[in-house]
């Protein structure tokens, strides 16, 4: 890939400690970091995000965390513009851009971008296809887009309607068109470390522990104040958010949200692991392992020599 500028991302489930490496990273490689987490892009969400705190983010500098208000309406294609920008800013100083978060398809967005074409809004269409059931939008998909239909969560209405109007208004299907997007270079030559520990149950106390951690930090003060507000509808699902925004409404105590923000996140977990596994240029490391800064660091300075 000569001539593609060089980037290091580090990956995996939640709680691996994946913030922690990729300071340390930055650190020897003169590198920044640029967040690609799906709610850390958002203002006051702190606690519930595993943001970690200001202080330690001014040793080295942060991109795409803070960026908007929680009201506020963010895609995938605003975040790859956003990180596109940030990440080329990155390497005009000569540094390296550290890409960090466990958010898989907006790092792939930003590495290897789908080239769809540059589409004007169309308000009646978009009105058309929102007047359909999710049903009536999923047997379109099936009928007109096919390969779509059996690779993109038919449960996100968002994205069902994104394909559609992405066939409609080019006339042609968005699986031709992510096909013929891997055929293009990608934006970015990427090192991928991937973060996991050899026995899932040392994963998923991990996760118990950062969720009291989280409790005890006042996740429930923070979610109670945010419950006031007129999120978006990503941030209102946010894991840890949603669980306590059920009990404000019920008249629970905060604390039986805590099984079920377990819950969720070891789920949201597995989601994670199961993306990144697919992905063959991940190299995995033992989040666990003693020497793990040694290792990465190791990998990292033999990919920026090549």
């Amino acid at each position: 890939m000569n001539g593609i500028p060089k980037v290091a991302a580090v990956v995996g489930p939640t709680a691996t400690g994946k913030s922690e490496l990729a300071i340390e990273l930055a650190r020897r490689f003169d590198g920044e970091i640029i967040s690609c987490d799906s709610m850390q892009i958002y203002k006051d969400m702190n606690i519930g995000t595993a943001k970690l705190p200001p202080r330690s983010r001014k040793r080295i500098a942060h991109h795409m965390i803070d960026i908007i208000e929680p009201e506020m309406q963010f895609s995938c294609s605003d975040y790859a513009a956003g990180a596109s920008e940030a990440a080329d800013s990155v390497i005009s100083r000569g540094r390296i851009p550290i890409f960090c978060g466990g958010t898989g398809l907006y790092l792939d967005s930003v590495i290897s971008p789908d080239r769809y074409p540059e589409q004007k809004a169309d308000p009646r269409l978009r009105r058309t296809l929102e007047s359909f059931s999710d049903e009536e939008l999923v047997s379109q998909l099936r009928n007109y887009d096919p390969a779509s239909a059996d690779t993109i969560d038919l449960k996100n209405r968002r994205r069902v309607i994104r394909a559609l109007e992405l066939y409609f208004q080019t006339g042609i299907t968005k699986s031709e068109w992510d096909a013929r997007s891997k055929k293009l270079p990608p934006k970015y030559n990427a090192i991928k470390l991937g973060l996991d520990y050899p026995d899932r149950k040392t994963l998923y106390d991990k996760i118990d522990a950062r969720v009291d951690r989280m409790f005890e930090e006042g996740l429930a003060d923070e979610a109670k104040k945010l419950y006031k507000r007129e999120l978006s509808a990503t941030a209102r699902q946010a894991i840890g958010y949603k669980e306590l925004f059920y009990c404000l409404e019920s008249g629970e105590p905060p604390e039986n949200a805590k099984d079920a923000v377990r819950q969720a996140t070891r789920r949201y977990a597995k989601r994670q692991l199961t993306w990144f596994r697919r992905d063959p240029d991940v190299i995995w490391l033992d989040a666990g392992a003693p020497d793990l800064v040694e290792q990465a660091a190791g990998t990292v300075e033999e990919f920026l020599g090549d």
